[in-house]
């Protein structure tokens, strides 16, 4: 009886050794074909390619902080300003396919493949989609010296003075720059572009687009007068400002965002498992009132939807830039 006893341990031991061992085997599989799952396994590095202090930063440092704790795993911002960010992405795209090193990029960013001729990457090879996180209005500001106190007006006057009116913007092909030239293309007007280095050049021309949450400051004490936002829906933020398209350009919409991305090599598994933690992470409270903060909502929208968010922002961006003839540049 004592022997039967021990045979059956003894075979169930190893009926259980050869279970475990099967799962254990089972799990390496999976993991080979799903290398997510065990990402990440080191540091992760979030590259800004502007400089410190602005939202684009401060939005990627919340997030750094928020991925340190989800993944016991040390995570960095690294400022790479200069060339409309292609330095920054230049990094990115140039580094190991792991998912390790992402870009958290703004949606000017769209506009260096059509605007720059000799990129030192291919953009929509060398980078992957991981997921926009969050967008938001630009609001259309005139210097309250213009007559023109309502968009109606302001396409009224433009058309009555062509080339006269004068908009700004930090610089050729810049997110501002496109919202501007937009207006005209679809309101028969021209407007003459004057670039200026910051925001502050909203005080020094008639016409200007600029983020709605710097702007604010400037509207409240009468230095400047709001006229519309920019996107399909008015903003939270500011419900008393129509939207430019009911405000008399039906039609019109531009948006600013965030988003982020990966080297383009990055196995799809490991860009999924990002992306479901970011969505996690911005479904958050307070992460919801840091992007609140900038006159923006989350949008933690997948590869496939940040995906094909690009191709239409990049068809947009491409029928403006034509349509205003503004040229590539070396």
């Amino acid at each position: 009886m004592g022997k039967n006893r021990a045979r059956w341990r003894e075979k169930t031991a190893t009926g259980v050794a050869q279970v475990l061992w099967s799962l254990a085997l089972f799990a390496a599989a999976a993991a080979a074909q799903d290398p997510g799952q065990a990402y990440p396994s080191g540091p992760l590095r979030i590259v800004v390619p502007f400089q410190a202090g602005g939202s684009t930063d401060m939005v990627a440092r919340a997030i750094a902080q928020k991925l340190r704790e989800r993944f016991n795993q040390p995570a960095v911002v690294e400022n790479r300003a200069g060339a409309n960010g292609t330095i920054g992405a230049a990094l990115v795209a140039k580094s190991p396919p792991d998912g390790h090193t992402m870009l958290l990029v703004q949606s000017g960013f769209v506009s260096n493949p059509i605007l720059m001729r000799n990129l030192p990457y291919d953009q929509a090879r060398d980078l992957a989609p991981v997921s926009s996180l969050a967008s938001g209005p630009m609001v259309l500001v005139v210097n309250p010296s213009l007559a023109a106190k309502s968009v109606k007006e302001l396409i009224e006057f433009a058309r009555s003075h062509p080339g006269e009116l004068n908009f700004g913007s930090p610089g050729t092909g810049s997110l501002s720059d496109l919202c501007a030239e937009l207006f005209d293309v679809m309101a028969g007007v021209k407007m003459t572009h004057v670039p200026y280095k910051g925001s502050g050049g909203a005080l020094a021309v008639p016409v200007y687009y600029m983020n709605l949450m710097l702007a604010l400051p400037y509207v409240k004490d009468g230095r400047l007068r709001a006229l519309g936002v920019t996107t399909s829906q008015r903003s939270p933020v500011t419900p008393e400002i129509p939207t430019i398209d009911e405000a008399g350009l039906r039609g019109y919409e531009m948006s600013t965002w965030y988003g982020l991305f990966v080297q383009g090599a990055t196995p799809r598994g490991i860009v999924a498992r990002l992306q479901r933690e970011l969505a996690s992470i911005l479904d958050q409270a307070d992460m919801k009132e840091r992007i609140a903060a900038d006159g923006m909502t989350v949008v933690a929208s997948t590869p496939e939807q940040f995906a094909e968010f690009l191709v239409r922002e990049t068809a947009k961006y491409t029928r403006i830039i034509e349509a205003a003839g503004i040229k590539a540049i070396d």
